[in-house]
């Protein structure tokens, strides 16, 4: 080992230094980067909705703010009238019934996965990730010292995996599967036909299983969502549920998400969480009460309105040749494939990736998008279809005009 990369000479971890920047995050600084420099950038790549925060949960954090209780510490393991209302809400959305002991107040949903990765996995421990994954699953798993294995679907399954292909990756070292539905990168829903069949292969084999609900709320026609530990209750006890109020109350900067899971497992998460940031902001606490307690009229109104743009960007998509987007049941992202476009020459280039081909897009049309490379599945962009209308449809418009240029 040269000094320059010896033990005493590195000045950063190499468990840190292994650790990619978000890719999702990076595109959507950058585009408001160029934005602020005057450019009029079009991004398609934050999974943020573009709604304000609903009134009634601002005046609650207004409240909070004046309660001179939430002036001090609270509980590591969030304000029991939260994890109470929590488990409220998780009955009345899922048809999970849990306790509140079962359940760990986190900064954010990024928050709830890691430390529900470290609680549960050892050195070596293998999870299986379907693929496209959103980015932060696999980095989260290797900080916790364990191994992501990949499962990819396409576009030809709706980018959803069987339990054939779970099963071909399982190994005596895994113990963990990742479900998520609906998905991030993808959109795709599993039904609950698919859903049962997956836990209940997890069950015969004794895995865990973490499953992330953040989208539960925006599904859309006919798709409904399903729980897995609702409809498979032998999983329960091996099972860990990450959840949150940021996608569906329009709170990503709140920070306020949640692990529910066995109780066991939850004391040694809220343990860790003592040691690392202590309790959540309790302001935002305040707020996350109002928002799971509440209706879900606003909730309502937003999922009209991306579904409204989800029908606008499948259908523009799929007017460019050499795209095919399938049509997202769930979340606010499209996922369209675009290896048929890769190596043709457009405005004087050849883009041989999709890494190559976004940041073609966004030098010759000022239009921001994530390659599929951050998801596991190069040949693909994410496009977030939570801005305004307006916006959408223009930078859709832009896309479709640059990339009619491709030619062999």
């Amino acid at each position: 080992m040269s000094p320059a990369t010896s033990p005493t000479e590195r000045r950063v971890s190499a468990r840190i230094g292994a650790i990619s920047e978000s890719a999702t995050l990076a595109v959507d600084a950058k585009a408001k980067a160029l934005k602020a420099a005057g450019r009029p950038v079009i991004g398609f790549g934050a999974g943020e909705p573009d709604f304000p925060t609903p009134d009634y949960i601002v005046e609650a954090a207004v409240e909070a703010c004046r309660n001179t209780k939430y002036h001090r510490y609270t509980p590591a393991g969030g304000l029991p009238e939260l994890k109470a209302a929590i488990a409220a809400k998780t009955l009345r959305d899922s048809g999970y019934e849990v306790e509140a002991a079962q359940i760990l107040v986190t900064n954010g949903g990024k928050q709830a996965i890691y430390e529900a990765f470290a609680a549960v996995l050892d050195p070596g421990d293998e999870v299986i990730v379907p693929a496209p994954y959103w980015t932060t699953y696999p980095e989260s798993i290797r900080l916790a010292g364990g191994v992501p294995v990949d499962v990819v679907a396409d576009e030809t399954t709706g980018y959803r995996v069987s339990v054939e292909q779970l099963e071909a990756a399982r190994t005596e070292r895994t113990k963990v599967v990742v479900f998520v539905s609906p998905s991030n990168p993808t959109g795709a829903v599993y039904s609950r036909a698919q859903t049962e069949a997956i836990g209940r292969w997890a069950v015969e084999h004794g895995l865990w299983v973490l499953t992330d609900e953040i989208y539960e709320h925006l599904v859309y026609g006919d798709t409904v969502f399903t729980s897995m530990p609702a409809v498979v209750p032998e999983l329960r006890d091996k099972c860990l549920v990450v959840n949150g109020v940021a996608k569906t109350y329009a709170m990503t900067g709140w920070r306020v998400g949640w692990i529910v899971g066995p109780k066991d497992v939850v004391k040694a998460a809220t343990n860790m969480q003592s040691h690392a940031t202590s309790n959540v902001a309790n302001v935002s606490q305040a707020a996350a009460i109002a928002a799971v307690s509440g209706d879900l009229a606003a909730v309502a109104e937003m999922r009209s309105a991306f579904d409204r743009r989800r029908r606008t960007i499948v259908r523009m998509l799929n007017e460019i040749d050499g795209v095919v987007c399938p049509e997202p049941e769930g979340a606010f992202y499209a996922y369209p494939s675009v290896k048929a476009l890769l190596g043709k020459e457009i405005r004087g280039q050849r883009p041989q990736s999709s890494v190559e081909l976004a940041a073609l897009i966004l030098d010759e049309v000022e239009v921001a998008v994530v390659p599929g490379d951050a998801f596991g599945t190069p040949g693909y962009l994410r496009l977030s279809y939570a801005l305004g209308d307006e916006d959408l449809a223009e930078g859709v418009a832009r896309m479709q005009k640059l990339l009619a240029e491709a030619k062999d």
